[in-house]
């Protein structure tokens, strides 16, 4: 069943067979800014569905991730869900798999079944069928995730609830001086120490990448203008590839020496063209500025 806009939805209801994703789901939905509530007990959903709906509450979007771990408390679950359903507030969302692929998973992470009991893990997949028909059955949107990895996962829920203006990736560019160590938590790093420094010029030594005239004095030498033209087309590479991996945040790090001149001043330049980029939201950091 396809779903309707989920902009008009208050509350989205994430369910489904155990081992299919959820959390996957959930985790992308957050990504895109949805406020998600995970194991909500069933008598709290109705509470959630009045308080979204309240336009003075200033409520998120919001998620309630529910699953079939709270044994006979998911019978009300599911008549909760089933009766929210019917409102035009609240959408489902289920996600579903084959047999056979929920078995190797749960065999994968050498877990047994939430119903499982003392039978096999087939007989809890079984049980937990059975226990989600009605459900499935009234859902806005079944997702079938067999064969699915977390990445295309991720992507088919953004395709549907994600907002259409939001960028496909999150950058953080950060200068950062080497003589201070390496940032630990980046993901590409640039050099600049290539090119001319700063630093060597009196006019210049107590300014920063900042400053125009330390600005035009390393972005207008022929080696700056020849690597951001060249950084800038294998970075949109890297970018593409890192979002059919669903890799949402990433961290490129400029250095040079002690992080003031040069890295800070193409930090800004690279800062400045990708701003332009339709698919990217950049933020620029400068770690070491400032430092001594």
């Amino acid at each position: 069943m396809a779903p309707s806009d989920p902009a008009d939805k208050a509350v989205l209801i994430v369910t489904g067979m155990s081992g299919a994703g959820r959390s996957t789901a959930a985790n992308s939905l957050e990504d895109h800014g949805w406020y998600v509530v995970d194991n909500l007990p069933p008598q709290m959903l109705k509470p959630l569905v009045a308080l979204s709906e309240d336009p003075t509450a200033g409520m998120p979007k919001v998620a309630a991730v529910m699953d079939s771990r709270g044994g006979t408390m998911f019978g009300d679950a599911r008549d909760v869900i089933v009766e929210l359903s019917k409102d035009s507030h609240v959408q489902v969302m289920f996600l579903d798999a084959t047999d056979e692929q929920l078995v190797k998973r749960f065999e994968q992470v050498r877990r047994p079944h939430p119903l499982q009991g003392e039978g096999t893990l087939l007989d809890g997949i079984t049980a937990e069928r059975t226990l989600m028909q009605e459900i499935r059955e009234r859902s806005d949107l079944v997702i079938d995730t067999t064969g699915m990895n977390i990445h295309q996962l991720s992507t088919a829920v953004a395709s549907v609830y994600g907002e259409p203006g939001d960028a496909k990736i999150r950058l953080t560019v950060m200068s950062f001086g080497y003589k201070y160590g390496l940032p630990s938590d980046v993901d590409m790093v640039a050099d600049m120490r290539f090119l001319p420094n700063p630093y060597w010029d009196e006019s210049l030594r107590h300014q920063s990448g900042q400053d125009s005239d330390v600005s035009q004095y390393v972005t207008g030498h022929p080696l700056a203008v020849e690597f951001l033209a060249n950084f800038e087309k294998s970075l949109e590479t890297v970018l593409k590839g890192y979002q059919g991996e669903n890799k949402t945040f990433a961290t490129l790090a400029i250095g040079c020496t002690g992080g003031r001149h040069r890295s800070v001043a193409m930090a800004e330049a690279l800062f400045t063209h990708l701003s332009q980029h339709p698919d990217i939201q950049v933020t620029l950091k400068h770690r070491d500025l400032g430092r001594e």
